[in-house]
């Protein structure tokens, strides 16, 4: 098959991620320089076996400390900074950066693939700031005036194409530009290993029928890579000749769609009355922010994971009830009725709540003699309560029995402390 590169996409589509983002906020932080301090960001000082989320580039070229190395692996030397992660103020700062790129292109052209990393389509930004690689020299100055903090960029016709192309020459040069005419010389060496979007099962599968660069992918016939992999075969090929048809939209949490928690627990839980008071502290966590969002859900799901001692992996099930609730009461109650009826006892190690399906909180029926204006009214008082005063205003009693997660779900984002 020959790629006619005229009916593929040409847009100038940038990609930006910021340098060791969390390790550097940590350093400016403390009045230090990112190129040169040594820091790690950890999840918990407290703990040796702790992950680290993040290094400075200094840290990582000297010692070879990386993220995914663990606490007790970083040397203890003076010039070693360890930071516990900070999660609120990296997400603040990220909320900035988005509002930053917001004024040089609108918010259905930017497209957030993670706290650091994003996608912007140029397009249109000419008149004003110049070609492509010209607005973003100037998107990166104003990220290094106004936050003192790094990126690499990559502009590309594609979100593929400028993903790849940061990865590759973005990081070590700060910015570049590919277009389809850099697809033999640039993409095609690159190791399969070494390129986004292709996970490491499917680089196992490729490299079982010899092919291990992206040149060797771009060989194999279309039929075959969808014969083999199915509607991912079509995405490996055209990727591999460097197009990618997906078009960048504006990415934006929807809690219109789904409101979730969860919780991965520090030791093993089999107790059935322990399990039953993590899940009422999600129960809690979750209806909450139903309320502050003022939607009340229909569908309640319970997903757990299970020890990786036990043979399965976990299940997730969900049931919707008959009227639309916020109330922790009903979402504790809905979670319990899945837990007795799905769960056989296994080890677990984490929990999962979720809601969906629904509704304003304008609108709601009320039973003529029952209790659920009490319940409101109690729910209602303890978020203004929490809101005034703090997390440990007023809670039920079930949130200090053994077992309880609340006060690791009151001061951690993401798992990491706020």
């Amino acid at each position: 098959m020959k790629i006619d590169y005229k009916n593929a996409p040409n847009d100038n589509i940038l990609c930006v991620d910021m340098k060791a983002f969390y390790a550097s906020i940590e350093l400016i932080k403390r009045n230090l320089n990112p190129l040169e301090a040594h820091l790690a960001v950890v999840g918990d000082k407290k703990r040796k076996g702790s992950v680290v989320l993040a290094t400075s580039t200094a840290l990582k070229e000297k010692y070879g400390i990386h993220t995914g190395s663990r606490l007790f692996e970083i040397p203890q030397h003076d010039e070693i900074i360890i930071a516990e992660a900070n999660m609120q103020l990296y997400l603040d700062i990220s909320m900035e950066i988005t509002k930053l790129f917001n004024s040089f292109v609108p918010l259905n052209s930017i497209h957030i693939y993670s706290i650091d990393e994003a996608w912007l389509n140029l397009n249109g930004t000419e008149k004003k700031y110049g070609g492509s690689l010209t607005t973003a020299k100037k998107i990166k100055q104003k990220i290094w005036d106004k936050f003192s903090l790094l990126c690499s960029m990559a502009v590309a016709p594609n979100m593929f194409l400028a993903k790849v192309a940061m990865d590759i020459e973005g990081k070590k040069v700060g910015l570049c530009k590919w277009d389809y005419s850099d697809v033999k010389t640039k993409l095609w060496p690159i190791k399969l290993s070494k390129c986004w979007g292709i996970g490491k099962k499917t680089e196992k599968k490729l490299n079982s029928i010899g092919i291990f660069k992206v040149g060797e992918l771009a060989k194999l016939p279309l039929s075959y890579l969808e014969n083999k992999f199915g509607i991912i075969g079509n995405q490996l090929y055209y990727h591999a000749w460097g197009i990618d048809y997906s078009k960048l939209e504006g990415h934006y949490q929807d809690n219109r769609h789904n409101i979730g928690r969860g919780i991965t627990l520090l030791r093993d839980y089999n107790d059935l009355e322990e399990i039953k008071t993590v899940i009422f502290n999600l129960a809690e966590e979750v209806a909450k922010r139903a309320r502050h969002n003022n939607l009340r859900a229909k569908t309640i799901k319970l997903s757990l994971s299970f020890s990786y001692q036990e043979s399965e992996k976990g299940f997730s099930r969900q049931t919707t009830i008959k009227k639309a609730t916020n109330l922790s009461q009903d979402i504790f109650a809905a979670a319990i009725f899945l837990l007795q009826k799905y769960y056989r006892g296994e080890t677990l190690r984490k929990v999962t709540l979720s809601l969906g399906n629904f509704s304003n909180n304008s609108y709601r029926q009320l039973k003529l003699f029952g209790s659920d204006e009490k319940k409101i009214k109690i729910n209602q008082i303890r978020d203004q309560l929490e809101k005034q005063l703090g997390h440990d205003a007023l809670f039920y009693a079930r949130n200090i029995q053994k077992g309880s997660v609340k006060n690791k779900i009151d001061n951690t984002i993401g798992g990491h402390k706020k």
